[in-house]
Formats: structure tokens, C-alpha cells, sequence
């Protein structure tokens, strides 16, 4: 059996109160509010990533927005995690758990084939890797011309203690577009309201690939 690297084995040991505390934060609620806002041109034939989907809260706020894809894959490191997701998904009348399908993996590494998604959705993930060779491998498996939600941590005060908490490494804004840029076309950057938790840690760059 192979051995579980440090990250997953911090995240299996806390994904239940993990999922507890982004509950609490009304993340869910704000992801979904701003993926209403934008058009995702997502149909009953798109397949759809969360790369690094953790315990689903990302998910279950894209299905909170009205998203009906053909599938969804939840794809993290932590089986822990995974399993925590599936459990919330069955129990969430809005989350369609029939089709989605959870996959456990590195992200540098993704099992897909080149350009299979409509739509990938990542959050918080990207900290813990090259971010060009995360967003290179995002790139590979998202067709052309579709998009790329990212939410990276920002730089700020609770940025830096997340990072203690969860041993990250936060990205300067500036390297995430510049990186993006080499795979995708910047076609949107939105900064979370202050009265949100979310806002707090997190923005998003909406990105379109090449």
C-alpha cells in the first residue's frame, strides 16, 4: 500500500471539522451566489472537474447555482475527505450525488484524457503545488475555450494564518496572472464582499483556455 503523503494525511484527520467550519463560514452560499452571476455555458451533456474538491463545499455550491451537468468528478487527495463529500451530497436535495463521481488523486497528476472538461473548478488547491504545473495540467484536460474557475487564497492577514494552520504557501496575485496567462485568457477577477467570510481568504480569477 502505497505511503500517504503529509498533506493527505493532515486532511483525512481533519475533514469532518474542516467541513463543519466552511459550513459555518458560508462558503458554500458564496460560491454560488457568483456562479450564478456569470455565464458557465454548462448543459446536460458537460463534464465537469472540482480538482482538489475537499469535502464538496465548492460542489455543492456549483449545484446550489442551478448547474445541471451530465457529470461531476470530485477529485482530491484525501479519501477521508471524499467520503465526507459523498455523504453531504446524498443528503442535499440540490446536489445531484447520481452523477458525481469521486475520484481520489494528486493533482499535478490527473487520470483524464487531454481536453475532456467543460467546466474545472478549483479551490484552494493550487497552494500546495507548482503553480504552473497545476494550472499546465488543468490546462491539458479542459477543452479549449472553456473555463477555469479559480479560487486561490490571497495574500492578507487570515491568508497567512491559514497557511500556519494548513502548511500552504500562498501565491502573489501577480504570479497567478502572470502563470495563467501562459494557458488561459483572463476573462474575469472578482473580489469576494468583505461582509462575506469567504472574502476573507479567498478571490476568484475567472480563466478561459487558449
Amino acid at each position: 500500500m502505497a505511503q500517504k503523503s503529509k498533506t493527505q494525511n493532515f486532511y483525512d484527520k481533519v475533514a469532518d471539522v474542516h467541513h463543519i467550519a466552511l459550513r459555518i463560514n458560508g462558503y458554500r452560499k458564496s460560491v454560488s451566489k457568483y456562479l450564478k452571476s456569470i455565464d458557465l455555458e454548462i448543459d446536460s451533456d458537460s463534464l465537469v472537474l472540482d480538482a482538489g474538491s475537499g469535502t464538496g463545499i465548492v460542489t455543492s455550491g456549483f449545484y446550489s447555482a442551478g448547474f445541471h451537468p451530465r457529470k461531476t468528478i470530485a477529485y482530491d487527495l484525501s479519501l477521508n475527505s471524499l467520503k465526507v463529500s459523498g455523504e453531504q451530497f446524498i443528503k442535499d436535495k440540490k446536489t445531484d450525488a447520481d452523477n458525481i463521481s469521486a475520484v481520489q488523486g494528486n493533482v499535478l497528476t490527473l487520470p483524464f484524457a487531454d481536453e475532456t472538461f467543460d467546466l474545472i473548478l478549483t479551490c484552494g488547491v493550487l497552494e500546495y503545488v507548482s503553480l504552473e504545473d497545476g494550472l499546465a495540467e488543468m490546462a491539458r484536460v479542459l477543452k479549449k475555450g472553456s473555463k477555469l474557475v479559480l479560487i486561490p487564497v490571497r495574500p492578507s492577514i487570515i491568508g497567512s494564518v491559514l497557511e500556519m494552520l494548513y502548511s500552504f504557501k500562498t501565491h502573489p496575485v501577480e504570479n497567478v496572472r502572470q502563470i495563467s496567462q501562459q494557458y488561459f485568457n483572463i476573462v474575469g477577477n472578482y473580489k469576494f464582499p468583505f461582509t462575506e467570510p469567504m472574502g476573507w481568504s479567498k478571490m476568484i480569477f475567472l480563466l478561459e483556455k487558449k
